[in-house]
């Protein structure tokens, strides 16, 4: 039995994208966990050696080997790589009773470059005023915000908005940022949320909202691009294909961002276009239900 338990795992892990999709989105649902495979792994492999089966054991070191084939780099730290840009990327909440300490957070990690979604009016004057002298730069559209040590300019409105949606909804923005290395285009989105019910994982509009970044992001004319957002989806899962396939993520770093009380999954994503998004990581937690994350880029 455990022997098929550890088979079983290693073909979800490394065949997760055959898992169909077409009922409840199974496919995105393990996806979104799909690291957390690991954890059955090591539970085998304990099986295998209390019951010093030799078979089971050799059996159990497959799903071991798929799962450092996935994720094993994701350990390193990064240590000594050159950094051109440092990023911060966080949800506030929009129920955030300490955005003034938030911000400050944010700050003390010394980005060059803040991204904040779920910003509300009453809010944004706070971290307007406690982000301001070291961040001159930001603009804000909607509910979404960059913050920047760099001078920024052609800032607009990214329509991401899903048809079935019909009240006012600005989520998405994009911003030529100046740095010492040339202009970077950046874009701050927050994709709509996803569900687990009864139904399965729904994410049709999430996977909509990501489909329009995608297609704005194939058509920005800068060559170097970073996203920033709390995306509601993992870098492994499908329903983000139309961001992943374009754009890289992190090499290092699990970052794993909510939910803050126990965090499961990173769906706070930093990504990139000619440039390396390099070792990514939490920041201390805020009044928000999510981690911030953290992330060194090299452009070019």
């Amino acid at each position: 039995m455990t022997a098929v338990l550890a088979v079983l795992t290693a073909g979800l892990m490394g065949l997760h994208r055959t898992v169909p999709n077409q009922v409840g989105r199974l496919g995105s649902l393990l996806e979104a966990f799909l690291p957390w495979l690991g954890l059955v792994a090591v539970v085998l492999l304990v099986v295998a050696l209390v019951r010093r089966s030799a078979v089971a054991l050799v059996v159990v070191l497959l799903p071991v080997a798929v799962w450092t084939h996935l994720f094993g780099g994701l350990l390193g730290t990064g240590h000594g790589a050159r950094d051109d840009l440092v990023v911060v990327q966080h949800n506030v909440s929009d129920v955030n009773t300490d955005p003034a300490g938030t911000a400050r957070v944010l700050a003390g990690a010394g980005p060059d470059l803040i991204a904040l979604e779920e910003l509300l009016p009453a809010a944004l004057a706070v971290y307007e005023r406690t982000l301001g002298p070291d961040y001159p730069y930001h603009a804000v559209r909607g509910t979404v915000g960059l913050w920047s040590r760099h001078p920024l300019t052609d800032v607009r409105h990214v329509d991401i908005k899903p048809r079935q949606i019909t009240e006012p909804w600005s989520r998405g923005l994009r911003a030529v940022v100046r740095t010492p290395r040339g202009a970077v285009a950046v874009y701050v989105a927050h994709l709509p949320s996803v569900r687990v019910g009864v139904s399965g994982f729904a994410s049709s509009w999430r996977d909509e909202s990501a489909g329009l970044l995608g297609r704005a992001i194939a058509a920005e004319e800068l060559e170097t691009v970073l996203l920033l957002g709390d995306l509601n989806g993992t870098v492994d899962d499908r329903g983000l294909a139309p961001l992943t396939s374009r754009l890289n993520t992190a090499r290092q770093g699990f970052a794993f961002s909510f939910p803050a009380a126990f965090p499961l999954a990173r769906i706070d994503q930093v990504m990139a276009r000619s440039a390396t998004v390099g070792h990514i990581r939490t920041l201390a937690r805020t009044g928000s239900d999510h981690l911030p994350v953290a992330a060194r880029i090299v452009l070019g």
